[in-house]
């Protein structure tokens, strides 16, 4: 490995040049269509100083250099984990739960099983509230989460599920009685209780690549990850989701997002909140 000295800073510091800088958006975007815009400069030091050191790479450039050399896909892998922004909490935009809650929850009631996917997963908070929330309001019925994220990191915590005291300080106490516990009396951190996650699938998936969920849902909730995409690779997502949304299935998307700039075929219901046509309003059972 060369160890030029170009994309140092005089006190030793990784610069980032303008061609490393659209030289990594570019494996960004063509990976997992993010849209790096101009300005997101020190974001993308701070996200990727780390690896560029551990590397013992000298500059952004020689950095570059081996994720396109690398034929086995992992060190762009690690450089999407640390790119990919993992922000989330537990009942996050709260009105998404109770539209749930009030009006699509009682129309899967007639199903003996309910399974929803929870794409962009995230550290898995978003997932462990969907199971809360389905499990109050259908205690009786078997409960299924298929939940995919394109970073391996944040699967893995969402997977463990265990969270610091602080992060659960907002969910009713009964619920952390109920679905969580105090893994060997830890104090400090709480764990979703084993029969919760073993409701819960966890998959790589990257959204703007082609994949199959194997059948539709009901439900899929996909929010606040197509801020970070262009008009056309938003586009391309919708309708990928789309398609593996059951004819009278929701979409929940971030409030800070819309699709009324993009193209697609779902109607819009209420802010963040989209449905398929093709079945009437009201109760329905799985589609075959």
């Amino acid at each position: 490995m060369s160890r030029d000295g170009d994309g140092l800073e005089p006190d030793g510091g990784l610069a980032l040049r303008a061609e490393d800088f659209e030289q990594i958006r570019q494996l960004a975007h063509g990976a997992f269509g993010l849209d790096l815009k101009p300005g997101k400069e020190e974001l993308v030091i701070a996200r990727l100083r780390r690896l560029v050191r551990a590397g013992g790479f000298r500059s952004f450039q020689q950095y570059c250099r081996h994720i396109v050399a690398d034929r086995t896909g992992e060190s762009l892998a690690r450089m999407i984990d640390a790119l990919a922004t993992n922000h989330t909490a537990f009942m996050r935009e709260a009105e998404h739960f109770n539209f749930l809650r009030a009006e699509v929850i009682p129309r899967l009631a007639v199903r003996p099983s309910v399974e929803v996917w929870c794409a962009a997963c995230s550290t898995g908070e978003e997932v462990w509230s969907l199971a809360m929330v389905l499990n109050e309001a259908l205690p009786s019925h078997r409960i299924s989460i298929a939940a995919s994220d394109i970073s391996n990191k944040a699967l893995a915590a969402a997977a463990a599920a265990e969270y610091p005291v602080e992060r659960c300080e907002g969910l009713p106490g009964a619920w952390l009685s109920r679905y969580f516990v105090r893994e060997n009396g830890h104090a400090r951190s709480y764990r979703v209780a084993p029969k919760i996650r073993q409701q819960a699938s966890f998959r790589r998936i990257n959204l703007v690549e082609p994949f199959s969920m194997g059948h539709g849902f009901p439900v899929i909730f996909c929010r606040n990850v197509m801020i970070y995409f262009d008009r056309q690779t938003q586009e391309q997502v919708v309708g990928r989701l789309a398609a593996w949304l059951e004819p009278g299935g929701y979409l929940f998307v971030g409030h800070a997002e819309s699709l009324t700039r993009i193209s697609h075929a779902l109607e819009y219901v209420k802010p963040a909140v989209y449905r398929k046509p093709g079945k009437p309003e009201g109760q329905w059972t799985k589609s075959s």
